[in-house]
């Protein structure tokens, strides 16, 4: 059964609540002095965003186009220096998932599994197609496929040029889950993804071939709410590793050719994680921005 993330987290915390009759003081606020200027150069608006709804929709950048999509099927492209409106289309779907773009096309998901591929230039359709299950990241798109996480846990990969399924894989779903997926990653030839229960796999890009599987985070505790470990973080991968974050978990960096853990740390996060020469910047499930070196 998958809760709204944000449902979840009340029911912990009602439960919390109940547990003890002890509240804790707001911690003080503390002066913020910016140390870098900002200019906003434009903004725009995307009908029909629900961000209630916790959608996987976000931005995409490809070419000099910045694509974003809305919940009321609106696909549309601005140029990023200028924020002029290239094209707009309307998919006529419930979008939940994307955009994912590449390879001159943009892929965007349905709550009802659809997968609509515009042209990244012009906003021409390229291809439809259905996959059955509710998408809820953003679709990943390099070396000639499309890989696309699913709610129902598969991952799903597509032909980027007419849409045609080469394999999938599945992962078993926990009784109990956050709402949403973790984008997955293209990390040479392997397709790298995240599941709800805490496992990350890498197939072979080219036929679905599992080259390795491991358990970040093995769920813990006696009820379903300590128990779960998802992950909802896109991964990342950098040289020859690729990083991943779970709830109530830890964050981890693995290596690329055969998933062995290069080192791992306690955390818990669902949203957020970046990588740069110099280190993994994270968001934690209880508001503090980490990095690890």
């Amino acid at each position: 059964m998958k809760l709204p993330r944000l449902a979840s987290l009340a029911v912990a915390a009602l439960l919390a609540a109940c547990a003890s009759k002890d509240t804790l003081e707001p911690a003080d606020l503390v002066e913020f002095r910016s140390s870098a200027d900002i200019e906003r150069v434009w903004t725009a608006t995307i009908p029909k965003a629900e961000p209630r709804l916790r959608l996987g929709l976000g931005l995409a950048a490809i070419g000099e186009a910045v694509v974003a999509a809305g919940h009321g099927g609106d696909v549309i492209a601005f140029n990023r220096a200028s924020g002029r409106r290239l094209w707009r289309v309307d998919t006529r779907l419930p979008l939940t998932g994307g955009p994912g773009a590449g390879e001159d096309i943009v892929v965007v998901g349905s709550n009802s599994g659809d997968l609509v591929a515009l042209d990244a230039a012009t906003g021409d359709e390229r291809w439809r197609t259905r996959v059955n299950s509710e998408v809820l990241s953003a679709p990943t798109i390099g070396r000639g496929t499309v890989l696309v996480r699913l709610v129902d846990g598969r991952l799903v990969a597509l032909r980027a040029s007419d849409g045609t399924q080469l394999w999938s894989i599945e992962e078993e779903v926990p009784r109990l889950s956050l709402r949403g997926t973790a984008q997955p990653v293209i990390a040479g030839e392997l397709a790298v993804s995240g599941f709800d229960n805490g496992r990350v796999v890498g197939a072979q890009l080219s036929d679905g071939g599992t080259i390795w599987e491991v358990t970040v985070a093995p769920p813990t505790g006696r009820s379903e709410l300590e128990r779960l470990v998802d992950i909802d973080v896109a991964l990342h991968a950098s040289d020859n590793a690729v990083y991943v974050v779970t709830y109530q978990g830890r964050a981890a960096a693995l290596a690329r050719d055969n998933g062995q853990q290069i080192w791992e740390r306690a955390l818990s996060s669902y949203s957020g994680l970046a990588i740069d020469e110099d280190g993994f910047y994270t968001t934690t499930a209880d508001g503090s921005v980490v990095k690890i070196n």
